[in-house]
């Protein structure tokens, strides 16, 4: 028998790839979205016959009980939650709620209906401790926003879950980029800018925080192969880094999409949008994934820029 493979938030960003991924090698996958969101339409794959839709709230107990009891999934990608650093410091309850509880609830509807699973828990790198050298997975813990301690909570509990019948991998995850990724996020938001300017909807000004913050950045089509990779090779109760190994300032990302624009857009600073305890250098170090699942990051940044301003292009364009 086929596996059954369930995608926990298959509506959002990295969710909708795993979608494509799967789908266009012929995987049937259910995909669960919350009851109250919409399937991505923009996703190229998520309406194939490869895909089951479910509403299935991760909060509500019973509707994960049954729903798992249904479905009996043999592997899971759990791509559900609450994913925004600088939301998190205005909405800890929700976030609490749904990247920790509801991943209970996940865990504890799989141990009732009595499956055995292969599950990913794509965690964060904001579970590190700040350093200005590339992250191990072997580097101290030390969450500094609501969001990266309610990741660091999501994979206990995953490990708590371990079990004979349940084999759950970890993902921490660096910044990963591409189309369809929400607006709140850097460099989504400042392609979602440049689009708009260049289709006459916004003045030629891009306002912006704090530039000198140095991220890891990998291609989301990237990232959603090493979930796999973990998922399928990976140790039980091990984490694995996900990332490209350099990092580069927000300046230097912005200098580049502005580099790509079709007319010339001024920059402002503002202040106000820098975040409480903005962690100044986050890079990682894949040697952990790339020697034992044998996963580099294959999509250079030119690329994944290419394709994010076009995707913002493309939605401007769609809106006139």
């Amino acid at each position: 028998m086929p596996d059954t493979i369930l995608v926990t938030g298959a509506a959002g960003f990295a969710g909708s790839h795993l979608l494509d991924m799967l789908s266009a090698e012929g995987a049937q996958v259910v995909a669960w979205h919350r009851l109250n969101g919409t399937q991505p339409v923009m996703a190229g794959n998520a309406t194939s016959a490869q895909v089951t839709w479910q509403s299935v709230d991760l909060l509500d107990r019973d509707a994960v009980f049954g729903a798992i009891a249904g479905l009996r999934p043999s592997v899971v990608y759990h791509c559900a939650g609450a994913a925004h650093v600088g939301r998190s410091w205005e909405s800890t309850s929700g976030t609490f709620a749904v990247n920790v509880q509801g991943t209970h609830h996940l865990f504890e509807g799989l141990r009732r209906a009595g499956v055995r699973a292969r599950v990913v828990l794509p965690s964060s790198a904001m579970v590190y401790a700040s350093t200005d050298e590339a992250l191990t997975e072997d580097d101290p813990l030390m969450p500094r926003s609501p969001y990266a301690l309610s990741k660091l909570a999501q994979e206990m509990v995953g490990r708590h879950a371990m079990s004979d019948a349940l084999h759950v991998t970890i993902a921490r995850a660096f910044n990963h980029v591409g189309p369809r990724q929400n607006s709140y996020f850097a460099a989504s938001g400042f392609a979602r800018r440049i689009a708009d300017v260049e289709a006459g909807r916004w003045e030629k000004e891009i306002t912006v925080g704090n530039l000198s913050a140095r991220r890891d950045l990998t291609d989301v089509r990237d990232t959603i192969r090493a979930y796999r990779l973990i998922l399928e090779r990976g140790q039980s109760g091990r984490a694995y880094n996900v990332c490209s190994g350099r990092a580069i300032s927000i300046g230097d990302l912005l200098d580049m999409l502005l580099a790509r624009a079709r007319v010339t857009i001024r920059v402002r600073i503002d202040t106000v949008r820098y975040r409480p305890n903005d962690i100044p250098v986050l890079v990682g170090d894949h040697t952990r994934i790339s020697t034992e699942l044998g996963w580099q990051p294959l999509i250079p940044l030119e690329r994944t820029l290419d394709d994010l301003l076009e995707f913002w292009r493309a939605q401007a364009s769609a809106a006139s």
